[in-house]
C-alpha cells in the first residue's frame, strides 16, 4: 500500500511539474515579449575600462575591478523607470566573460574582482520583480572566434558557454546574441550553425526567445533567425510605427555609446520625454518592445545623472502591463541555413545587369530581373545532388509584390515535379512543404504586374 501511496505522489509531483513549466507556443512567448513594454539593456563589461567599445582582445583581466559593484542599484534604477525586464551583456566582442565559466580563464574570475557578475545580477532583479535576459556575442575576437579562424572547437565554446548560461542562472527569458551575420562580423549563420544553437537553446529552455541583434540583413516582413525583430536606432535600423505586424525589439543607449566613457558623469542624456513620448509609446503600439541602455561606471553603478533619468522617465510613463492588441499570427521564424546561396542558377532572359546569380547571391539589395520581352520567365538554381528539401522562400527585389502567379518545382530522376502552383498574397513568399528529394528546384512565373524580379531565393531543409 505505501509503494503505491509513493508511486501515485511520485506521479501527481511530476505531472504538477511539468504544468508548472509547460511549454508555450511560439505565438504565446512572442505576446509575452511584447507585453513587457520596457526594459533596461545594460552594457557592462571590459569595454568599461576602455576608450573604445570594441575593447583589446589582450587586454587583461586585471583592469576589470568594479569595487562598489551594485546590480541592487541597477535594478532598483530600472523598477523606478517602470521597467519590467533587464539584459546584460554576458560576453562581448572582445570574449571576456563575466560568469564563472568553466570554458575560459579570460573571465571575470581571473579578475581582481572574482565574482560572478551574472549571478548578482539575474538575483537582484529577481529581488525587485523583474524578468531576466542575457546577451552573448557570438564575435570573440580574444579567442580567434573570427573569420577565417573558426573551427569546430569555438562551436563547442559556444555550445557550452549557453550552455552554462541557460543552466546555472534560473529562467532566461530571452537569448540576445550579437555578432552574427553582420557586415561587420562576418561570422555567417553556416560557420556558427544558427539551427544548431536554436535547438540548443530551445532544448536547454523552450520558453526562451532566441533574438539576433543583426536581423537588418533580411526584409522586415519576415523573421529571418530570429524570434524577434529587432532594430539598432543608432545604426539607422527604424520601425515603422505604423505598419509592423511582427514582434520586435527597438534598442537606444541612454547616453552616447554603449559602455561607460569618462565623460559620461557630465554629459547630458537623452531627454526622459523623447524616450517616451517618441519612443516607448509609439513603439508598444505596433508590437514593439523598447530597451534602453544603461552603462554602468567602472565602480559598478549607474551615474546619478542617468539614474535621475531614468526616474524621471517613470514619472512620465506608466507600466500598464499586457497590451490590448494581440500579435498577428505571423509564419515561423527562418532558422536553418539555405542551401541555395551561392549555387549555380539559370534563368529565361535577364536584364543585362542583374543575371540570375544576384538572386541567391545572399544580399538582398542586388537581384535578378527578367527581360520585359519574355512573357512566361522563369529560374532555377541547381543544388548538385539530390538533397532533401521542405521548405522553400523567395523575395522580390524592392519588395515590389508584383509576382501574381508561379508555379514551384524540383527535380528529381530527371523529371519535373510540382510542389505549388498559384498565388500568394504575402510580400515573403514562404512554402513549407513534406519533405522531397532533387537535386534543381525551379520558379515559373505565369503571371506578374511587371518584370519579374528576385532578390533571394532559399532553398532549406528544415529540422523538423
Amino acid at each position: 500500500m505505501k509503494k503505491t501511496f509513493l508511486l501515485t505522489l511520485i506521479i501527481l509531483l511530476g505531472f504538477s511539474l511539468s504544468v508548472s513549466s509547460q511549454q508555450k507556443s511560439l505565438l504565446q512567448l512572442q505576446q509575452d515579449f511584447v507585453d513587457l513594454r520596457f526594459g533596461m539593456f545594460i552594457h557592462f563589461n571590459i569595454p568599461t575600462y576602455m576608450v573604445d567599445d570594441w575593447a583589446d582582445p589582450d587586454a587583461s583581466p586585471e583592469i576589470f575591478n568594479p569595487i562598489k559593484l551594485d546590480c541592487g542599484q541597477w535594478a532598483k534604477t530600472a523598477k523606478e523607470a517602470n521597467m519590467s525586464y533587464g539584459c546584460l551583456t554576458t560576453k562581448h566582442h572582445s570574449g571576456f566573460c563575466i560568469w564563472d565559466t568553466k570554458t575560459t580563464d579570460y573571465s571575470v574570475m581571473s579578475s581582481p574582482f572574482k565574482r560572478d557578475v551574472v549571478k548578482e545580477y539575474v538575483d537582484a532583479f529577481r529581488a525587485e520583480g523583474l524578468n531576466v535576459m542575457l546577451y552573448y556575442s557570438i564575435l570573440d575576437t580574444h579567442h580567434k572566434l573570427r573569420p577565417g579562424h573558426i573551427t569546430p572547437k569555438h562551436i563547442d565554446m559556444v555550445k557550452a558557454q549557453l550552455t552554462e548560461l541557460l543552466t546555472n542562472y534560473g529562467e532566461i527569458k530571452a537569448l540576445v546574441i550579437d555578432g552574427w551575420d553582420a557586415p561587420w562580423s562576418r561570422i555567417s549563420y553556416d560557420e556558427i550553425p544558427f539551427e544548431d544553437i536554436y535547438y540548443l537553446v530551445k532544448s536547454l529552455q523552450p520558453n526562451c526567445l532566441i533574438m539576433d541583434l543583426n536581423a537588418a540583413k533580411y526584409p522586415t516582413e519576415a523573421l529571418f533567425y530570429t524570434d524577434i525583430k529587432s532594430y539598432e536606432q543608432g545604426a539607422g535600423q527604424h520601425i515603422s510605427k505604423e505598419s509592423n505586424k511582427l514582434p520586435a525589439l527597438s534598442c537606444l543607449p541612454i547616453n552616447e555609446n554603449w559602455f561607460w566613457k569618462e565623460s559620461f558623469p557630465t554629459t547630458p542624456v537623452k531627454d526622459p520625454a523623447f524616450l517616451v513620448n517618441d519612443n516607448i509609446v509609439p513603439f508598444n503600439k505596433v508590437f514593439c518592445n523598447f530597451i534602453l541602455n544603461a552603462a554602468p561606471n567602472r565602480d559598478g553603478l549607474i551615474d546619478d545623472n542617468a539614474v535621475a533619468a531614468f526616474r524621471q522617465i517613470g514619472k512620465l510613463w506608466k507600466n500598464e502591463g499586457p497590451l490590448t492588441n494581440k500579435l498577428p499570427v505571423a509564419e515561423a521564424p527562418i532558422i536553418s541555413s539555405n542551401i541555395a546561396k551561392f549555387k549555380p542558377s539559370n534563368s529565361s532572359w535577364s536584364s543585362d545587369m542583374q543575371l540570375m546569380d544576384f538572386a541567391n547571391d545572399d544580399n538582398f539589395r542586388s537581384g535578378w530581373e527578367s527581360n520585359p520581352q519574355i512573357k512566361k520567365p522563369w529560374w532555377e538554381v541547381d543544388l548538385g545532388n539530390e538533397q532533401p528539401i521542405n521548405m522553400i522562400t523567395f523575395v522580390e527585389k524592392n519588395l515590389k509584390n508584383d509576382i501574381q502567379t508561379y508555379r514551384l518545382e524540383y527535380l528529381s530522376n530527371d523529371q519535373w515535379k510540382p510542389l505549388f502552383s498559384g498565388a500568394k498574397s504575402d510580400i515573403i513568399k514562404i512554402h513549407r512543404f513534406d519533405r522531397v528529394w532533387g537535386n534543381k528546384v525551379r520558379i515559373s512565373i505565369d503571371g506578374s504586374k511587371a518584370a519579374p524580379t528576385i532578390a533571394e531565393f532559399g532553398v532549406y531543409n528544415e529540422r523538423l
